[in-house]
């Protein structure tokens, strides 16, 4: 198989991805149940949003035509309650943020802005029609569908959700996903690891990861570098809706993945991506199933699975669009090998690592480099693209 980019790969993996059919729904309790599950109904606006036109400042509630003047203060309004009256030329109403605004104002000026005189306010500056004030409806009209399907829920979306009414919402069901380290120096984290052992750290991580991304996460046994083990431990994972496998995947003697894959009438997609770290990955079908075969080393492995296998793992959980938020900041110093980063404000400070192995600095970082294939230096003040963890 020819060696892909990371754009054709991922590419490749979108592609794939987008034929999956959508899984079956599955009635939630409740709203805080369905937070971290993909939404499988649309949500209306049970009514306009906001239902009144409403004041977003403290300040004074006016006609923009009737500015700058001195205005009669004839009362004041805050929220949760309504004014009683209607707003005449040459007048204002005091009002609080989130108040409605009164009949007859279509403004509202920032007490900022206005001098109190008695029962006179000061308002020495034009203003906007409209300005400071959240029209009725702006925000969503009733029966106007709000969120599509497709949508993980996250603490905003079920705030939404509590907003229109909703107790109760229908989700679609998480996708079950097998989790599969592979090599003789793997051993359990319980255990003492000899010089040449190190603890299975990769599939903890991952397991994060798949539910991070709105899987159901399931941890399967060590595969030794033995066929027959692995053979029977990888037929094991196929029995769920898509297996990860850490490890095994490079070009060693006793590196199994792909020929017990292979043996068992895989499809292959690709086997190795222009990446650092990350090169032997794996990905194909088998059995109706997708796979993933990640690097054995801890960087490798949570970087293409954020790259790369997450992508499948959401459109699995019933998500319409993957996205891969990376952003671009500023370095703070000289730069000239890959490394961990650390966001520091608006800049980014990169630390030496020991490569894809060195958990404890991967664990420091809250971010990861993401560098242009054929550059090799960048000083401080360039802008370079970091993916967040």
């Amino acid at each position: 198989m020819a060696t892909l980019t990371f754009e054709q790969a991922r590419q490749c993996v979108l592609a794939k991805a987008a034929v999956v059919p959508i899984p079956f729904t599955v009635p939630t309790a409740g709203l805080r149940e369905a937070a971290g599950r993909v939404l499988a109904e649309p949500i209306l606006a049970d009514r306009d949003y906001p239902p009144v036109s409403r004041s977003v400042r403290d300040g004074f509630a006016v006609r923009a035509a009737d500015v700058p003047a001195r205005l009669y203060v004839i009362g004041e309004v805050r929220a949760g309650e309504a004014f009683q009256g209607e707003l005449q030329p040459g007048q204002a109403v005091e009002i609080m943020t989130g108040a409605p605004l009164p009949r007859g104002a279509d403004s509202v000026v920032m007490v900022e802005h206005t001098q109190l005189e008695g029962d006179l306010v000061h308002v020495p500056r034009s203003l906007q029609l409209h300005e400071n004030v959240s029209l009725k409806g702006s925000q969503g009209l009733k029966d106007e569908v709000l969120l599509e399907p497709g949508h993980l829920l996250g603490f905003t979306e079920i705030a939404l959700l509590a907003t229109v009414g909703y107790q109760r919402v229908s989700v679609y069901r998480k996708p079950r996903v097998a989790i599969l380290a592979t090599g003789d120096e793997v051993v359990e984290v319980n255990q003492t690891p000899l010089d040449f052992q190190v603890r299975n750290s990769n599939v903890e991580a991952l397991a994060v990861q798949v539910a991070r991304a709105g899987g159901d996460p399931e941890v399967l046994a060590i595969a030794p570098d033995l066929y027959a083990a692995t053979r029977e431990l990888i037929e094991h994972g196929l029995r769920f809706d898509m297996l990860l496998l850490s490890g095994g995947v490079s070009a060693g003697k006793y590196d199994l993945v792909e020929t017990v894959l292979a043996d068992l009438g895989a499809e292959f997609f690709f086997d190795r991506v222009l990446i650092m770290p990350g090169q032997p990955l794996v990905f194909g079908r088998v059995r109706e199933k997708f796979f993933f075969g990640l690097p054995g080393n801890p960087a490798s492995t949570m970087v293409t699975f954020e790259l790369f296998a997450r992508a499948v793992v959401e459109r699995l959980a019933g998500q319409r669009v993957s996205m891969l938020p990376m952003l671009s900041s500023k370095l703070s110093c000289d730069f000239q090998q890959k490394t961990g980063l650390t966001p520091d404000g608006s800049e980014v400070t990169p630390f030496p690592w020991q490569g894809s192995g060195d958990v404890p600095a991967l664990a420091r970082a809250n971010a990861f480099l993401v560098t242009d294939p054929g550059r090799e230096m960048w000083v401080a003040g360039d802008y370079i693209r970091v993916l967040r963890k």
